[in-house]
């Protein structure tokens, strides 16, 4: 550190400044770069203004307080990395991206921050504070707001172009050099190999989750690549687990510690169905095992000891310790795929049998031309021509068969096309057509425009907003089954669809003109 002095008020007081040498640069410019990453090619859902907030909040904060301890001007390195970490993890519910200078929700980044700062003043332990900063503040932070309010960063950051492979590169590389430099590497080996079985066990068991980035569920070998390449996950693994000062400090129990983190996340990560939990039980585990590193550090050899090193501990137990170490794989195994039993069953792809006696015929000449907005090209070049034609044709059966379920008085129809918002609407008319007489309604398009819909309501996932126009025909019943009344009326609505379960469309919500929006 490069040392000088600034006199106020006639006293003189020590001004402590950046070193080049510093590995807290090191991490800033990676972190650093990744932000601008975010706001020029990524399409971050974070804007400058929140990111400063969160940075000059800790950084003050941090001023404040080593200067009431130590009368000096301290840089505050390790505080603005823990500002920055928050503004890479922390978004707010429901902003748009590329929203570069919004002020919105700027108290929510200041207030999390700041208190993430403080935790390591507060919660201590011999001397050192026991959880990484940013990691306990977010997890509070999403655990106390809740996901109507805020949420972390996406596992899938798009598609790999070069922006992403910018992104990549400069995660990989700085984490690695850091990490390597600061004696962790193994550390963070450790947790991702660990990580990576983990959930390839979760995954091969039949696990899925939902996502905002996802029209269906995420499931199988997809959710294992997604996780274990997740530029979020080696963000967490690089720069949030490898803390020099919550981390054990020699090698054995760093290689402890990060086999027990990726143990603790995978085990709440199980039985987690949406994306939003799943990450929240990722930075969780981290806070678990920081909770206990005073139990790990009784357990592992004393750092810089004769029996801290790896290859002497690994052999050292013998038989009868590598009996004991297959057994604990084994019964974490199946603690895994049982903590993971909420989380199978989510995909119903096969619904042949549910519409078989349900004949729907849907002339293709009726439906009307459609224009897809180029977010949705972007997203997925197969929904443009005859793949958004078919998912149109899907809208209309489901309409028809929607009406037939109220007719027929049969939920398992519903079941079959509506989902989340929609199914439960449906559902208050079937009741009422159980009760009184369906009111059933078929719909005439004249035109539709298709955008890409944010989650709403119950439904979790990304969807397709189909905004239809044209004319709608309300049949009302008796409770006998005869027609009472027939009335038509222009309409304008947003039908809201995704492969909620599987791989039929479904529809998950109608929406009046105006509410496609976020």
């Amino acid at each position: 550190m490069t040392a000088r002095t600034l006199t106020l008020r006639g006293d003189t007081y020590p001004v402590v400044l950046p070193n080049i040498r510093d590995p807290r640069l090191h991490v800033a410019a990676v972190i650093i770069t990744v932000h601008v990453l975010g706001q020029i090619a990524l399409n971050f859902r974070v804007s400058i203004p929140q990111i400063l907030v969160a940075i000059l909040t800790c950084a003050i904060l941090e001023v404040a307080l080593t200067f009431r301890q130590s009368k000096a001007f301290v840089w505050p390195a390790s505080a603005m990395l823990t500002g920055s970490g928050v503004a890479l993890i922390l978004r707010l519910t429901g902003q748009a991206p590329n929203d570069h200078w919004t002020f919105d929700g700027w108290y929510v980044f200041a207030t999390v921050a700041g208190l993430s700062l403080l935790s390591k003043y507060v919660i201590r332990y011999r001397g050192n504070h026991i959880f990484n900063p940013s990691n306990i503040g977010l997890v509070v932070a999403f655990i106390v707001l809740g996901m109507t309010r805020v949420e972390p960063l996406d596992f899938w950051w798009g598609p790999l172009d070069l922006g992403l492979v910018a992104a990549y590169a400069v995660i990989l590389i700085g984490g690695t050099l850091i990490t390597r430099r600061l004696k962790l590497l193994a550390l963070a080996a450790t947790f991702w190999v660990a990580l990576a079985a983990g959930l390839g066990l979760l995954a091969a068991s039949g696990h899925c989750m939902t996502a905002n980035w996802a029209f269906a569920p995420v499931c199988g070998v997809d959710y294992w690549r997604v996780i274990v390449t997740s530029p979020e996950v080696l963000i967490f693994l690089f720069f949030m687990i490898t803390d020099p000062r919550t981390v054990p400090a020699g090698q054995v129990g760093r290689v402890a510690f990060g086999l027990l983190v990726a143990v603790a996340c995978v085990l709440l990560m199980a039985p987690q169905t949406d994306e939003w939990w799943t990450k929240v039980g990722l930075l969780s585990g981290l806070v678990v095992v920081c909770a206990v590193r005073p139990l790990l550090d009784r357990a592992v050899p004393e750092p810089r000891s004769a029996a801290d090193d790896l290859r002497t501990f690994a052999v050292t137990p013998g038989i009868a310790g590598a009996a004991l170490a297959i057994g604990t794989v084994l019964l974490v195994g199946a603690g895994i795929v049982l903590a993971g039993t909420p989380a199978r069953g989510v995909v119903v792809r096969d619904t042949t049998e549910s519409l078989s006696g349900v004949p729907i015929a849907i002339d293709p000449a009726t439906l009307p031309a459609i224009t897809v907005s180029e977010d949705v090209v972007s997203f997925d070049h197969e929904l443009a021509g005859p793949g958004m034609q078919a998912v149109l044709m899907t809208l209309a059966e489901n309409l028809e068969l929607e009406n037939q379920a109220l007719l027929r008085r049969d939920e398992t129809i519903l079941t079959a096309v509506d989902h989340g918002d929609r199914l439960d609407e449906m559902r208050g008319r079937l009741e009422t057509a159980r009760a009184s007489g369906p009111v059933v309604t078929h719909y005439l398009f004249d035109s539709i425009d298709v955008s890409l819909l944010v989650p709403f309501g119950q439904q979790t996932g990304l969807s397709l907003g189909l905004l239809g126009r044209g004319t709608r025909i309300e049949e009302v019943y008796d409770a006998a089954g005869a027609v009472q009344s027939r009335t038509e009326a222009p309409f304008e609505e947003t039908f809201a669809m995704r492969r909620a379960t599987g791989d039929r469309w479904l529809n998950v919500a109608v929406l009046p003109s105006g509410a496609d929006s976020p």
